[in-house]
Formats: structure tokens, C-alpha cells, sequence
């Protein structure tokens, strides 16, 4: 009987890792280059004159726009306000979300308590709650803060339960058959296999979070990137307006990439099969 050989010495991880990385420059070449592409496709639409630039800016005037207030240092109070309301939103619904899945998924008790208010909240879109948390908190960041929480904590909340309840019943029985106590069943098979379903609650929580954050700006608020937003729309500016869209977009990408970067490490933890 012959063993098989590896030609090279390389380990077997090595070779996963090639196409691992392969993907991840391709997709990063495509996706690069087709934003370029749009841009010079938005700036040449809007230099020929198809459209009114008042209606769409362009590429250029968007950049000329953000010179001289990052020049002057005056955006950074805007930028440190929103970002202030996002952090804190964001990391109170995780803070919250993210046992309240793990409740509800694990105990039944805990999902018919809570889970008729999540499905209730769930169905509302946040923003509806606005002008009630404006009067309670104010026009301050903290109103923000408040509908940049609310916004989260239902996606996290949702994906921790629906993560827990996908478990595999058959390895908890395994696990339960050999006395594993609650905080080793928690730690070696339910959040392990939660964790996918985590992440995308994570991203799509951070996505609602920069939603309230700029809704309650727009709506009331007399700082922030989407208080500049409101002003610059008041006056026609549109390429100030579209530096605003920018700068919430870059900030999305940011935790987005953040996200995925942290999730990688728990890539031990996903089947083979599932890699991408």
C-alpha cells in the first residue's frame, strides 16, 4: 500500500491559502475598478452637460467642496459629533443585542417574554421614534445616540437568536450525554455556530446605526455630518451634500471591512466547505 506524497513539502494550509488570497486580490481589482469606472462615468456625464451638475455635481466638484473645510479644520467638529453618536449607538446594541439573542434562543422563557417586543420593533421602522426621543433626550447627540441603538440592536439581536436556534440539536445532545455544563455547551457548540449568523447582524446593525445617526441629524440637530447635509441642501449645494453621502459611505466601508477582518479569525470555526 502507498502512501500519498507532497510534492514540494508545502502544507496542505499553504495551498488553501493561494486561492484564499487569489479571490481576495481579484475582488479587490474588479470591485476598485468598477468604481473608478463609474466615477469617470459620472464625471464625464456631468462635464458634456447631459444633466444639470447643479442636480448631480461630479467627481471633481465633490472633492473641490471637501478642500477647504478639511483645510480649515471646521468638518472635524461635524465628523467628531457623528462619530461620537455612531460608537456609542452601535456599541450599546451590541452590548444589549447580543445577549438578548443568546436569551431567546437559549431559554424559551426569555424568547416568549421578549420575543413579541423584538418582532413588534422589528416590524417599525426606528426612525418613526425620533420625535418622541428627541423630546425625552433632546436635539443633543444623545437623541441620536438613542435611534442609532434602536436601529442596531434588533439586527444583532434577530441574527444571535436565529444563529442559536440553527444549531445542530445532535451535538448539543452529545455534548449534554457527557455532562458538558451550560457555560461549556455555550463556549464549544452554540457560539460557534453562531457566529456567522452574528457577523451579518453585526454588518447590517452597523448599517441601521449610520442610518438613525444621519436621519436624527437631517431631522434635528445643530452639529454632525448630516446637519451639513440638511444646511447644504437648504442652499442647492450638491456637491457638499454628496461630500456628506461620501463620508457616512467611507465610514460604512470602514466597519464593514473591520468586521470582516475580525471575522476571519474565527474561520477555525466554519466548515471547509463554507470558506470563501
Amino acid at each position: 500500500m502507498s502512501l500519498p506524497v507532497t510534492v514540494g513539502g508545502d502544507a496542505p494550509g499553504i495551498h488553501r491559502s493561494r486561492p484564499a488570497a487569489a479571490l481576495r486580490g481579484r475582488r479587490f481589482f474588479i470591485g476598485a475598478g468598477t468604481i473608478i469606472g463609474l466615477l469617470a462615468l459620472w464625471e464625464a456625464v456631468a462635464d458634456v452637460g447631459l444633466v444639470n451638475p447643479m442636480l448631480i455635481s461630479s467627481p471633481s466638484r465633490v472633492v473641490a467642496a471637501g478642500i477647504e473645510p478639511f483645510a480649515s479644520g471646521d468638518i472635524w467638529q461635524d465628523i467628531n459629533v457623528s462619530a461620537r453618536e455612531f460608537v456609542w449607538g452601535y456599541l450599546s446594541a451590541i452590548a444589549i443585542g447580543i445577549p438578548l439573542g443568546l436569551a431567546t434562543g437559549c431559554y424559551k422563557r426569555a424568547d416568549y417574554v421578549c420575543g413579541p417586543f423584538i418582532d413588534m420593533l422589528n416590524a417599525v421602522p426606528r426612525v418613526t421614534f425620533l420625535p418622541i426621543l428627541i423630546l425625552w433626550f433632546g436635539i443633543g447627540i444623545w437623541s441620536k445616540v438613542a435611534v442609532a441603538f434602536l436601529g442596531a440592536v434588533i439586527p444583532i439581536a434577530i441574527a444571535t437568536h436565529t444563529g442559536v436556534r440553527t444549531n445542530e440539536a445532535r451535538f448539543i445532545r452529545v455534548a449534554r450525554s457527557f455532562c458538558a455544563s451550560r457555560f461549556k455547551l455555550l463556549t464549544s457548540i452554540i457560539l460557534p455556530g453562531t457566529v456567522p449568523y452574528l457577523f451579518t447582524g453585526l454588518k447590517y446593525g452597523a448599517g441601521r446605526a449610520l442610518l438613525g445617526v444621519v436621519v436624527g441629524e437631517i431631522y434635528a440637530s445643530t452639529a454632525g455630518i448630516g446637519h451639513m447635509i440638511s444646511d447644504a441642501a437648504n442652499l442647492f449645494d450638491t456637491s457638499t451634500v454628496f461630500l456628506g453621502v461620501a463620508l457616512f459611505m467611507a465610514a460604512g466601508v470602514t466597519v464593514t471591512a473591520l468586521l470582516n477582518r475580525i471575522e476571519q479569525h474565527f474561520d477555525r470555526w466554519r466548515p471547509e466547505m463554507q470558506r470563501r
